[in-house]
């Protein structure tokens, strides 16, 4: 029995602070100030340049695609998703 519960303490440590040390690291992180959040903002957002995707001129419709694609001899990407689009499956 004593064996048993070493092993359960043994392997929940690890697990348990795999689940908790995160959750006090942001709770102790302070939140940035105005200027900067400001500036994290500026360095994450998408410069223009970085968006040229859309900039393509998508269709939702497969065959409506395949169809202007044999018009003008253009290959077509079929860019397919499976799951929830936030990713929350």
């Amino acid at each position: 029995m004593i064996r048993a519960l070493r092993i359960f303490s043994s392997a929940a440590i690890p697990v348990l602070a795999t689940m908790l040390l995160p959750a006090a690291a942001r709770a102790a992180a302070p939140a940035p100030t105005p200027e900067q959040f400001d500036k994290i903002q500026a360095m994450i957002k998408p410069a223009a340049g970085e968006e040229k995707w859309q900039q393509i001129p998508w269709m939702a419709s497969l065959w409506q695609a395949r169809i202007k694609a044999a018009a003008e001899g253009k290959p077509i990407l079929l860019w397919e998703m499976d799951g929830h689009p936030l990713g929350c499956v």
